[in-house]
């Protein structure tokens, strides 16, 4: 399968206006400095993870509107009010799979942070940069189990990734369209990080900025990724592994951070003619049974050839 050229309603646009221009240049870096001033503030506010998220969707979506980079990637009415909804029973979903996580290996791994002298995690340190070292440790984490999606089927089948990347439009709240499968897979890094140096709040500061992150990676947005792209994912990078053709769906495996591509050889920079596991986008329900059952023209799974 070779990417097809977009008809003119899909066209890439590029920044022509004011505001598009701002956008490309200023929007990824002041959301990522605002969202983590606004941490910062109140670092153990629990209210600041929801507030700072619902805050950037609301911006991204409003920009993507306003001056979107592929218009023909625009929903609306139903399916939009779908989409927010899936992204906010997921994310109770989330919630709870961390509190799973929490429950069944605090008390495990504190032991063995114990008995095996791990009880490194820098306190002293400011709170910003600890926020770093957990955002860039779970990335490394997260980037080996991304890649294992894609490398094995069982592991491609069982966590139901190929749901995530089954839409053929992407926008800001993809971040949070997701395989209810995935859960435990998207909150393992960050939870073996916390639990297993003991880390403390700083790992909200990491979700904030993962999750803010993740958002632009997917928005439908014209944004400049030089500079900032040599250690953040910006969406030109994570669109094009969303694309439909397998060789490219094969890079950019980090959602937030893009580092970790760039060490092990699996960075990409180009432009995404088309998004989706294949021709066509499953309904709902095919979405949810692709862990048992891919859809016939899937080309981007594990295994295929296209």
């Amino acid at each position: 399968m070779q990417s097809r050229n977009l008809n003119v309603d899909n066209q890439y646009l590029q920044a022509s206006t004011p505001l598009a221009r701002a956008v490309k240049y200023l929007l990824q870096p002041l959301l990522m400095i605002a969202v983590l001033a606004f941490w910062l503030a109140d670092p153990g506010n629990p209210a600041a993870f929801p507030l700072a998220i619902v805050s950037v969707q609301i911006v991204l979506g409003l920009l993507e509107r306003a001056v979107p980079a592929r218009p023909g990637w625009l929903i609306r009415g139903r399916q939009m009010l779908l989409h927010v909804l899936l992204v906010l029973l997921l994310s109770v979903a989330t919630v709870m799979v961390a509190g799973l996580y929490d429950e069944l290996l605090a008390d495990p791994l504190s032991r063995l942070r114990a008995n095996l002298g791990l009880d490194v995690w820098p306190h002293h340190w400011p709170l910003l940069a600890q926020m770093f070292m957990v955002f860039f440790l779970s990335e490394f984490i997260w980037y080996w189990f991304h890649r294992a999606e894609h490398r094995w089927a069982i592991v491609w089948r069982l966590s139901g990734h190929g749901a995530h990347h089954s839409f053929k439009r992407l926008g800001a709240l993809n971040f949070g369209l997701n395989h209810p499968l995935e859960m435990f897979v998207l909150v393992l890094p960050a939870a073996l990080v916390e639990l297993t140096f003991g880390v403390g709040i700083a790992v909200a500061g990491a979700a904030i900025l993962g999750t803010t992150q993740a958002s632009i990676a997917h928005a439908n947005l014209d944004l400049n990724p030089r500079g900032i792209g040599w250690l953040f994912t910006t969406n030109t990078y994570h669109i094009h592994h969303h694309s439909a053709v397998l060789e490219e769906s094969n890079t950019n495996y980090g959602c937030s951070a893009i580092i970790w591509d760039r060490v092990f050889g699996t960075f990409a920079d180009s432009r995404t003619a088309e998004a989706g596991t294949g021709p066509t986008e499953p309904s709902l329900w095919e979405k949810f049974l692709m862990p048992l059952r891919e859809p016939a023209d899937t080309a981007i799974a594990p295994g295929e050839r296209g």
